[in-house]
């Protein structure tokens, strides 16, 4: 029989494989971990729940707070447009916007300094008449690197600092990841400006609404015969006809025509009817109402808009309410009052009906809605609205005071006044109390699926400290690699958690590596910080696929990006980052 370290080897491992298959949510498979721990009682009832009051998950939880708190208050989204605009030709202007927003990412969340450039880089793209998909790689990729900087740049440096916290007695501080980190961060983006351009596909590039989502796939223009049964019925039988799978985005008549006209409005003779829906959802339409499609009909986009009914292309976020539902589920035009006409996946248009397509992170949705309506609508859905003309959000009011608060609270880490996990807790709780964000809005936007992972995960990496497995897994890599000169061993290590964080999560990589790092530390006698900082940097550079981190996930859509894309450029990058960092390492936390 195998004993409690091999049980907890084999937890692991099936955790490990899970994650890999992406068959359920990660957080999912955490809590399914950690119920298996305890039942194998390799994991004490009475603290299995003591992860969601460790430093690291109170930490990013805050930090999480904070970073929308800047983005509410404008300061941000003012300096990185003003900062973006300066670029004078397309390239450079593509460094510069990315140099940006890895300088955003040191301090604030990587997905919310992407999601703050990324319509200003779409918009360059649109101007310059170059593909998005030159453009947007890089930006998530600087996303990424500005987290490698400080503390709070990335999970992965705070689940590190806190093991290191658990194992010597000390965390990592603000800015000890920065001596490594910022060279790191630099050679990355100095590699993208010189040889990007050459490793990125160039697909994609912006095209008419119509060409860019096939509008023809999915839009009609049918006129009402006088004998129709439909004649006086109301829009909403129309649609029910389709079994609520298609939608009357226009209605044409005499008297002129009616955008997004709404469900009571009833049909006349002559009628000249825009329904959008799959074509196999519009069939019993056309074949039993007296509806006569014309096959050679042109629907363009003036025809779906006018002065105050526009189009708007918007990308499904991270913590979308809509994230895992349908169009039909959600009922879009009766419960929101937009209209969606078509959708693009990785570039492209859903095999499946429209209306019974599962939106996921980073779907672009080409909406149709009053302008009042989507700037109101859009932030509900979760979306984020890419560069279209006549579409315009409201402008942020400008305040300083979080911006304050907040550098106070690094300052205060920095420092060493007081540990992170209090210094940030109590800004958000300034930030609530001075009003620069609402308590409403403090839990909504934790991403609580990082949450309960890393909470779930925590005690079963304690697991792996007392039931010894990570000694015997310490002295497992001794054996194949103990002989290995220092310099060496940082690299496998790296390289490591750099192949894990691409294919489980940058979190839990950090999480199952920390502990093997000091274990292996313990055995050999090396330097415990150099080989926590190895997996730091590793753990945060998810580079070779879009599955990696949600940064990628984003721009995998707007940009048509395939899988093997991610190699192209993330493969060099994680060769720049290990010639670099290594060194570094060695330099800084050996001597």
């Amino acid at each position: 029989m195998i004993g409690d370290s091999g049980i907890v080897v084999l937890i692991l491992a099936t955790t490990m494989a899970l994650f890999i298959s992406n068959r359920w949510r990660y957080d999912i498979v955490a809590v399914l971990a950690l119920m298996a721990s305890i039942g194998a009682g390799v994991v004490p009832a009475d603290r299995a729940f003591l992860g969601f009051g460790h430093p690291a998950v109170i930490t990013v939880a805050a930090v999480l707070v904070m970073s929308h708190a800047l983005q509410r208050s404008g300061i941000v989204d003012h300096m990185a447009k003003a900062i973006a605009s300066l670029g004078q030709r397309a390239w450079r202007e593509t460094v510069l916007t990315a140099s940006v927003t890895a300088g955003l990412s040191a301090f604030m969340n990587n997905v919310g300094a992407l999601a703050l450039m990324l319509p200003v880089a779409v918009r360059n793209a649109e101007r310059r008449g170059i593909a998005p998909s030159v453009v947007l790689m890089p930006l998530s990729f600087a996303s990424l690197l500005g987290g490698l900087v400080t503390l709070i740049g990335t999970p992965p440096n705070i689940v590190i600092a806190a093991a290191r916290g658990d194992a010597v007695g000390s965390s990592f501080g603000m800015f000890d990841f920065t001596m490594v980190g910022l060279p790191v961060a630099v050679m990355g983006l100095g590699f993208m400006a010189l040889f990007g351009r050459r490793l990125l596909p160039s697909r994609n590039r912006r095209k008419p609404v119509g060409d860019r989502f096939r509008l023809s796939s999915y839009l009609i223009e049918a006129r009402l015969q006088p004998s129709s049964p439909l004649v006086g019925a109301t829009i909403k039988r129309v649609e029910e006809i389709c079994d609520n799978e298609a939608t009357v985005m226009s209605l044409i008549r005499d008297s002129g025509t009616q955008l997004a006209p709404e469900g009571r409005d009833c049909l006349k003779a002559g009628d000249v009817l825009i329904i959008q829906g799959d074509p196999l959802a519009l069939r019993p339409l056309l074949e039993q109402s007296g509806l006569i499609s014309f096959d050679d009909a042109d629907v363009s986009k003036a025809a779906l808009t006018s002065d105050d009914v526009i189009l708007v292309e918007a990308m499904v976020m991270p913590k979308a309410p809509i994230e895992g539902r349908s169009m039909r589920r959600l009922r879009m035009h009766e419960t929101y009052g937009v209209n969606l006409l078509a959708m693009a996946r990785k570039g492209h248009p859903p095999a499946a009906r429209l209306a019974r397509v599962s939106f996921q992170i980073g779907d672009v949705l080409l909406l149709q809605g009053r302008q009042e309506t989507l700037e109101k609508i859009l932030p509900m859905l979760g979306c984020l609205p890419l560069a279209e003309r006549g579409f315009n959000q409201q402008p942020t009011r400008l305040s300083l005071l979080p911006l304050g608060i907040f550098a106070i609270a690094v300052m205060t880490v920095a420092l060493g006044l007081a540990p992170a996990q209090l210094a940030f807790v109590g800004a958000v709780a300034a930030m609530v109390i001075s009003g620069s964000i609402p308590a409403r809005e403090v839990y909504a936007n934790i991403e609580w699926p990082v949450i309960v992972l890393l909470a779930s995960l925590i005690p079963i990496g304690e697991a792996l400290e007392t039931t010894g497995a990570t000694r015997l897994i310490a002295e497992g890599v001794a054996f194949v690699a103990g002989d290995l000169p220092l310099w060496a061993l940082l690299a496998l290590i790296m390289a490591s958690s750099m192949v894990l964080s691409d294919l489980i999560h940058n979190t839990p990589t950090a999480v199952l590596m920390a502990p093997i790092g000091i274990g292996l530390a313990s055995t050999l006698n090396l330097p415990v910080d150099a080989l926590l900082m190895a997996i730091a940097v590793g753990a945060a550079s998810p580079y070779l696929t879009p599955i990696g981190h949600q940064s990628n996930t984003l721009v995998m859509g707007p940009a048509g990006y395939q899988f093997s894309d991610y190699w192209r450029l993330g493969l060099p990058m994680d060769l720049v980052i290990l010639v670099t960092a290594v060194p570094m390492i060695m330099w800084v936390w050996t001597g």
